[in-house]
């Protein structure tokens, strides 16, 4: 039975058992067409079916600011999301970017075919099951504008996904000036995120880290964005946007040189979050 109420009932909460725990879509009371998506009581994605621009995830109103600002305002892009969810970013990017081709991994296909289910999918998005390493080596060389990364099984990035293996099998699909963005999390004292930096470094010629100022001088644990590209990023466009946002978030250019890059040798999964950093009841 769907959470989105017919004849002007009230959505109600629905839940499902998925590949990879307890999925749970609940509406939100306070922005009609707003539902959340946990996994496990850990927040997985926030969707506006009435406006697929409104983000409620700080982290992903960031990547939206890159999408926003790596190509001239409009124009379609061919994007590769590596983790759906209740894929917020794709829907966002059909509506600002119309005409954009998205393909995006899913490990979960069961939960991918209840947030379907639930929360109806724009066009123009195709949905892949599959691990996202692997599928990313299939991708066709130079073929897309963008990969976003954003892959947490539960509230970590799984090893595989952090090396410099991985990096390079991302960079092999962009195309010439194009754009590899990565969501991570850490904290105190900020080692995974600077060695996810230098191995992002590794393979791209610029490379620049967005963060809330307490996360970037390793005080809190957070998210953090980190952008790699063969060009020059639009770091100025960038960081006025950062600034406008409801919790502004600060953008460095300061790559950790003095930290060995991550190798499929030396990979391990993400840190775990501090108890209680992301759950829901």
């Amino acid at each position: 039975m769907s959470g989105i109420a017919a004849d002007g009932a009230e959505p109600r909460p629905v839940e499902r058992q998925v590949a990879l725990g307890t999925a749970k879509l609940m509406p939100d009371i306070d922005h009609d067409g707003g539902w959340l998506l946990t996994l496990d009581g850990t927040p997985q994605s926030y969707v506006d079916l009435q406006d697929p621009t409104h983000l409620e995830f700080e982290y992903v109103q960031r990547i939206a600011h890159l999408l926003d600002v790596v190509a001239h305002p409009g124009e379609p892009l061919e994007v590769l999301h590596l983790g759906g969810g209740g894929l917020t970013l794709p829907r966002y990017l059909t509506e600002s970017r119309p005409g954009s081709r998205q393909q995006v991994v899913e490990l979960d296909g069961p939960l991918t075919e209840f947030v379907a289910e639930h929360l109806p999918l724009p066009s123009g998005i195709d949905v892949t099951v599959g691990d996202a390493r692997a599928a990313l080596a299939a991708v066709a060389p130079a073929s897309v504008d963008v990969v976003v990364a954003d892959v947490f099984r539960g509230s970590r990035t799984p090893a595989h996904l952090t090396s410099v293996e991985f990096v390079r099998l991302a960079a092999a699909v962009l195309r010439p000036g194009g754009c590899y963005a990565a969501n991570l999390a850490d904290g105190p004292p900020l080692a995974f995120a600077k060695a996810q930096t230098a191995t992002v470094a590794a393979v791209f010629a610029h490379v620049c880290l967005v963060a809330e100022p307490a996360v970037l001088r390793g005080r809190r644990y957070g998210n953090v964005l980190l952008i790699g590209s063969d060009v020059p990023l639009p770091t100025g466009e960038l960081t006025r946007l950062l600034a406008s946002d409801p919790f502004p978030a600060r953008l460095t250019e300061t790559p950790e040189r003095a930290v060995e890059p991550i190798t499929d040798a030396t990979a391990e999964d993400s840190p775990p979050p501090p108890n209680g950093a992301f759950s829901v009841g």
